[in-house]
């Protein structure tokens, strides 16, 4: 029989709101949420308790902080979130704990009561220190239960001659990880360049992202923004992304600490794009494929 008036209007959860359900959040440091009634956007930097109420304060892009009671409210990536007083370090140490006997930061399989392995021929190069405790943070138990050491080349210019240095040959693998890898550029005529090497070619994996730094690798909406901003020519690309972010950027502790900062913004593989994912994931693949 057909049913001319339609289906029931009132089933299901007819009272859910366009955007969902509220749920709880921790009102974690560096968390970046908005406040849904005067859209300030900010990262949580400390709550505390005022006249018998929990406040949370945001830092937004510019520096500035603002207090706001904590509660519902608050967004996070455009869903709904009910922020809670933060977690106590022995609730945060059995959560780490549980995470650790599920997944990595990676995603993979976590392997429990595994050492990590003595560390093998093959190794995996980055070009610099940003670039390496990246791949440290989100890969680090990977590579490790698989024994693969990360190193620094400090700039790619002589990539050819890091290549005769290490001497790759099978059992000894050499995957390279090279920042702003786009064709025309002069990481890419060093890369080409570097790929034809004999005798050691088949022994070596080079690949690149196209960014300019590491830093554009992590998605921006960790950071408050909706996109990377576009930093004038002339100007230093980082010192271009603090002063965007309203960051202190006039010394190199300031870029420590600016870089520092988005590294915590990180905690897996869900907060960096898919152009550097696909690349670390490739190299971890060719220098632990059996010889």
């Amino acid at each position: 029989m057909v049913d001319r008036y339609g289906s029931d209007v009132l089933s299901g959860d007819w009272r859910r709101p366009a955007r969902g359900r509220s749920v709880e959040l921790p009102a974690e440091p560096g968390t970046v949420v908005e406040d849904v009634e005067t859209g300030w956007c900010g990262a949580v930097v400390r709550v505390e308790k005022a006249g018998g109420l929990h406040v949370v304060h945001l830092e937004d892009r510019r520096g500035r902080v603002k207090g706001f009671r904590l509660g519902p409210g608050f967004l996070v990536d455009g869903s709904p979130v009910t922020l809670v007083p933060p977690r106590d370090a022995e609730s945060r140490r059995l959560e780490t704990a549980r995470a650790a006997g599920s997944r990595t930061a990676s995603g993979s399989v976590a392997v429990r009561g595994q050492r990590a392995r003595v560390a093998a021929g093959s190794r995996i190069f980055v070009e610099g220190k940003h670039d390496a405790e990246l791949v440290e943070k989100v890969w680090g138990d990977d590579l490790r239960v698989e024994g693969v050491v990360v190193e620094m080349l400090d700039g790619v210019d002589d990539l050819a001659g890091a290549i005769r240095d290490f001497a790759p040959g099978p059992g000894r693998r050499m995957g390279v990880l090279v920042d702003h890898l786009v064709p025309g550029t002069k990481e890419w005529r060093v890369v080409e360049e570097a790929r034809a090497l004999r005798p050691w070619s088949e022994h070596v994996l080079v690949v690149g992202h196209p960014y300019v730094d590491v830093w554009q690798s992590v998605r921006p909406g960790r950071l408050g923004m909706d996109a990377w901003p576009v930093v004038p020519r002339g100007t230093s690309w980082k010192h271009g992304i603090a002063a965007h972010l309203g960051w202190p950027h006039e010394t190199q502790a300031d870029m420590a600490r600016a870089w520092r900062r988005i590294l915590a913004s990180v905690g897996s593989w869900t907060d960096l794009e898919p152009e550097l994912l696909g690349r670390v994931e490739e190299l971890i693949d060719f220098v632990t494929a059996p010889a």
